[in-house]
């Protein structure tokens, strides 16, 4: 299994619609990371880790799983950049492939030096567009294919049963 572990507030702030959320909310863009990381686990079907930077921040150092995600604050004076580097050298074996979601320079060398791949930023969000849009694209397939009468009926009468159907008159 391949697992991307993803830099959180680098990826916020390099995201712009995660950008401008920040500047309202920073849970508001941290929730859309989250949420976008569900969906990019789902489909690709990629371990999907991110790591929130709680460097100078008493008392935290904790996991949870959401929505298929699994998030880690990292732990007093610990940055999110040492937490990425401890996992990729730790998760990467014979059988899985670590990438790293992060447009910090110095970052990305290390962790090449960990034997784990990079995803910047950028390329992280190009993939996910697309991934939204095909999936887009699936739900309206999906959607017009169940609303398809096996039936083959004249658009008035199609439409007549579709207002029946939702309780129009």
């Amino acid at each position: 299994m391949d697992i991307l572990l993803v830099d959180g507030y680098n990826i916020i702030g390099a995201w712009p619609e995660l950008e401008a959320l920040k500047k309202h909310s920073l849970a508001d863009a941290r929730s859309k990371l989250i949420e976008k990381m569900s969906e990019y686990c789902a489909y690709t079907g990629m371990k999907v880790i991110i790591v929130f930077d709680a460097h100078m921040v008493k008392g935290l150092d904790k996991k949870k799983k959401q929505a298929g995600v699994e998030i880690i604050y990292t732990k007093e004076m610990e940055t999110a950049d040492e937490r990425i580097e401890k996992l990729a050298q730790s998760l990467q074996n014979i059988r899985t492939k670590v990438y790293v979601a992060t447009s910090d320079y110095t970052e990305q060398w290390t962790i090449f030096s960990k034997g784990a791949l990079r995803k910047s930023a950028r390329e992280l969000l190009i993939e996910m567009e697309s991934i939204e849009k095909r999936i887009e694209k699936k739900v309206k397939k999906t959607q017009q294919e169940r609303f398809n009468s096996k039936i083959k009926l004249s658009d008035d009468v199609a439409e007549m049963f579709e207002k029946w159907r939702r309780g129009d008159k």
